[in-house]
């Protein structure tokens, strides 16, 4: 199945165009009295991207139930044939993130080009130590990196080292480490010596990075253990990642903190230390959520972007962080919901670029898709173009039933 027909494009933009360059130059005279040039944050707003993770093409689930959707991916092929629907119509998503061993394929040279012909390339990759897989020696239930069994922790460094080899292969310049690991119990873990534990397995695996690459690492405050989690915070994040060396930084993602938490101040901290290593985009309401960016909580997300514009600007030593959607959709049609989401974070991280921090015209981020070839309206043009209905036609049923993300 091929991409959206350039012709649905141009025919859907037809009926908006001239509306579009009406709003553009009138916002640009708004913009022109307030100093701020529109031509110079267009540019900026064009030059800025944000990855799809793999899993999220996929309708999400909790721990209840998964109700998947119409034309679901049936492999990684799928995935990023979807992705690439994403970046022709949004032109904000051109990297996609994989998920080992979720997205594992038997010819990693034609995966990489698959995603060239998809105008694509990829991000950094995410391991998988929090499930057990299928055929797998030792069990993650009781821990991975941290698991008191050398045996499990030899597994558990192997794969993320495997995952390593596979980035280098797509052309990653990247490795995410999310670990699960915890208690539910007091008494159930002893802090100390899984803290030590951690470091011992990741200084393995921050030694098989390439010169070139970096190490993410990802914390979270609870779930799936709900008394400790061993990198629980950005505090513990930062104490790794400093132990570990300069490649290690520490990832911050909107739905792992408690609630209320200053999220932009942290974003600060790490950022003057040079240890963010980026952000990974959604909302949340409640816990870690995984809503669509932008839809809870606007104000908190242009707060983050704040910070981050703050560093850029200001030339911070070390700043180059990586920024991915990392969202559930469990309701949504997913292409839509990453689509409006990686608007929502262009349009945050534009309103953070102008002085008077004035809201930003919708206007702004249209021609910005139209000057690079996408979609106006690109949920209107997506939906004009039956590619949902396509899929479901072309890909076989899937059955619902138990629980998980994938």
């Amino acid at each position: 199945m091929a991409q959206i027909h350039r012709s649905i494009i141009d025919a859907h933009n037809d009926g908006l165009l001239r509306h579009v360059r009406n709003d553009y130059e009138h916002l640009g005279e708004q913009l022109a009295r307030r100093n701020v040039d529109i031509e110079t944050v267009r540019a900026q707003v064009a030059a800025f991207g944000v990855a799809i993770p793999s899993w999220g093409v996929g309708t999400g689930g909790t721990r209840f139930a998964r109700f998947p959707g119409p034309g679901e991916p049936r492999n990684v092929f799928d995935k990023l044939q979807d992705c690439g629907v994403i970046q022709q119509l949004a032109r904000a998503t051109p990297t996609v993130s994989l998920h080992i061993p979720w997205d594992k394929c038997s010819d990693w040279t034609e995966l990489k080009q698959a995603a060239a012909n998809q105008g694509l390339a990829f991000d950094a990759i995410n391991s998988n130590t929090f499930s057990d897989q299928k055929g797998q020696a030792h069990s993650y239930k009781f821990g991975s990196l941290t698991h008191t069994d050398a045996a499990t922790r030899a597994q558990a460094v192997a794969h993320n080292i495997e995952c390593i080899e596979i980035g280098r292969q797509i052309g990653s310049k990247a490795l995410t480490v999310w670990v699960g690991d915890g208690s539910n119990f007091p008494g159930q873990q002893h802090f100390r010596r899984a803290f030590d534990r951690y470091l011992d397995s990741t200084r393995q695996i921050y030694a098989a990075l390439p010169a070139d690459w970096r190490m993410f690492l990802e914390h979270k405050i609870c779930e799936p253990a709900f008394y400790s989690t061993v990198i629980q915070d950005w505090g513990s994040s930062f104490l790794a990642a400093s132990a570990l060396g300069a490649k290690a930084q520490c990832l911050v993602d909107l739905g792992h903190h408690a609630p209320n938490v200053n999220i932009e101040l942290i974003v600060a901290r790490l950022a003057a230390a040079g240890k963010l290593a980026g952000f990974h985009f959604n909302d949340s309401k409640y816990g870690d959520d995984d809503l669509d960016a932008g839809s809870v909580a606007p104000y908190r997300l242009f707060l983050v972007f704040n910070e981050l514009v703050a560093a850029a600007h200001e030339r911070v030593a070390g700043f180059a962080p990586a920024y991915m959607l990392d969202q559930s959709h469990n309701v949504t049609d997913p292409i839509e919901s990453l689509m409006t989401s990686a608007a929502q974070v262009q349009r945050t991280y534009a309103q953070a670029l102008l002085v008077d921090r004035a809201a930003l015209d919708a206007a702004l981020l249209q021609r910005v898709r139209l000057d690079a070839g996408g979609a106006i309206d690109p949920v209107g043009a997506y939906r004009a173009s039956g590619y949902r209905r396509q899929a479901a036609e072309e890909r076989p049923a899937v059955v619902g039933g138990g629980g998980g993300i994938v």
